[in-house]
């Protein structure tokens, strides 16, 4: 999968695209002995779910702290990524750093998206409260952490993401459209679009 890579949404959308950034965190695949998985989850899901035109900035990097937090803050800091969503590296395991990671880089948590996503799970795998998965902000962008395997990622994702156009909203980022019948966005009724 090439670093960066561009998809438009629905014809009929006007402005500049969306900037999504994607981090695999694995040291596998970031080696090349196994091929990612949980970014073409990911992109899968923005193809499908997102409306408006985006742009996506993919990274694979290994569990390394320093990795880790370099490709959260060249998506936010140099590309201008209004969202960030990791996968991998968020269970009990002493190498999963993806979540402590993410703290150091945000200047302020969202603990209802590692509280969801644990919910959501739970009703699939009782391990679900193995997961550490976080996310927050830095500065105007949302940052949050995924699990690693494609279904998981879809079975999170798609109820998240939900509450993701409205946060991007309320941080002063661009207006993002959903394909409602993939994912139907929640906003409030006085959330007038922008």
């Amino acid at each position: 999968m090439e670093e960066s890579t561009t998809f438009d949404g629905q014809p009929g959308h006007v402005g500049e695209p969306i900037k999504l950034g994607v981090v695999t965190v694995s040291d596998r695949a970031s080696s090349g002995h196994y091929e990612d998985e949980g970014g073409p989850a990911i992109l899968g899901f923005f193809e499908a779910a997102i409306a408006s035109p985006w742009q996506a900035h993919y990274r694979c990097v290994p569990d390394e702290m320093d990795d880790i937090e370099a490709a959260l803050r060249e998506l936010v800091d140099d590309y201008g990524c209004s969202v960030v969503v990791t996968t991998g590296g968020t269970g009990p395991a002493l190498r999963d750093i993806t979540p402590e990671a993410t703290e150091r880089v945000c200047d302020r948590l969202l603990p209802g998206f590692g509280e969801q996503m644990r919910a959501i799970s739970l009703a699939f795998v009782p391990t679900a409260i193995l997961s550490r998965q976080v996310g927050g902000l830095r500065g105007e962008s949302l940052i949050f952490n995924l699990p690693g395997r494609p279904k998981a990622i879809r079975e999170t994702i798609d109820e998240i993401w939900k509450a993701v156009p409205y946060c991007i909203d309320l941080t002063g980022g661009p207006y993002m459209d959903m394909r409602d019948d993939v994912c139907r966005a929640f906003r409030p009724k006085s959330a007038a679009r922008r």
